[in-house]
């Protein structure tokens, strides 16, 4: 359902204050935070839907970093998961199995064990976590802080949503299907390190609304602009070959539809822009930096092993748009 559609839908619903919650849906944030004590909140989210590739494990590995992602982007520690399945009766033996396989994997590397889990009966496999994970009450991570004068840093390449299509096509070479999964199923644990020993501004993990969908939605929470530059999109291996009218989801030209209203376009080629509307599955992590802190980032990332970190952009004051790209 796109985004639009959802919000209408939701528009009736009021939730109460609760005087405990410090993180909310109201800023579009990652997941919600309630403080328990003074030095302890709870981070919690939940996330799931059907592959996205074909092989069954990677597909688990890929649901739960993608699940485990919300808490990272927001400053936490993953500590419990338990399983989201909606399962067809048709589905071969061993295929649920794999699925939790992959997940359980994953979790193992987070540090935060599958505890439990719900299943019901689907025409269509889905599958995620709900995980809770814990932060410190004054290191909270959103995506509503960012401050003009900042760098914008991007830890994933992109790409997924055009490789993924390719794949469901059966247009990837071997190589390109592994490397694509490899990326997608990759922590962002590592990332979240960084950015809490250096300390930033802002972050969001990038998903169905692309890079462009989620610069607009920080910029809107934190009353700034955007400016992307094109330039320096990171791209996954096969993208520049897969990017083709064949290999694009509906889901970029919804979330180019969506930016119509708030990015205004001066830059780019044809395949700079739909990458950076392309939807991602367990994207990277969309850091906003302080400029004298960008570069001890850059490097707590090299150290940690993060390959990906290249300056996409940067936080300038509030114009007519929420995203200028460059």
């Amino acid at each position: 359902m796109d985004k639009g559609r959802l919000e209408a839908l939701l528009a009736p619903v009021r939730v109460p204050h609760h005087p405990n919650v410090l993180v909310s849906s109201d800023t579009a944030d990652d997941a919600g935070v309630v403080r328990l004590t003074d030095d302890l909140a709870l981070v919690t989210t939940v996330d799931f839907f059907p592959p996205m590739v074909d092989d069954p494990t990677w597909f688990g590995r890929v649901g739960a970093a993608n699940s485990l992602s919300d808490v990272y982007a927001m400053g936490g520690t993953p500590v419990a998961a338990v399983c989201v399945y909606a399962l067809p009766d048709t589905l071969p033996d061993g295929v649920p199995a794999a699925i939790l396989q992959g997940a359980v994997e994953k979790c193992v590397e987070a540090g935060a064990p599958i505890v439990g889990g719900h299943t019901v009966r689907d025409t269509e496999i889905k599958f995620g976590l709900a995980v809770s994970g814990t932060v410190h009450p004054d290191k909270i991570v959103s995506n509503a802080n960012a401050q003009v004068g900042d760098v914008l840093i991007l830890t994933k390449p992109l790409g997924s949503g055009y490789l993924c299509t390719a794949l469901k096509g059966g247009r990837l070479s071997d190589e390109e299907e592994l490397h694509v999964m490899e990326v997608m199923a990759t922590l962002n644990k590592a990332g979240a390190e960084a950015m809490i020993e250096v300390g930033v501004n802002s972050a969001t993990d990038l998903t169905g609304f692309g890079l462009l969908g989620h610069a607009i939605g920080m910029a809107n929470a934190s009353g700034v602009s955007m400016r992307i530059d094109t330039a320096n999109l990171p791209l996954m291996e096969g993208v520049e070959r897969h990017a083709t009218p064949q290999n694009t989801s509906g889901g970029l030209n919804k979330n180019m539809d969506y930016a119509k209203d708030h990015v205004v376009w001066t830059g780019g080629n044809e395949l700079q822009r739909g990458v950076i509307a392309d939807p991602q599955t367990s994207g990277g992590l969309f850091i906003s930096v302080a400029a004298d802190r960008a570069d001890a980032l850059i490097a707590a990332l090299d150290a940690r092993g993060v390959g990906c970190h290249p300056v996409v952009g940067e936080v300038v004051a509030q114009g007519d748009k929420a995203v200028e790209v460059v």
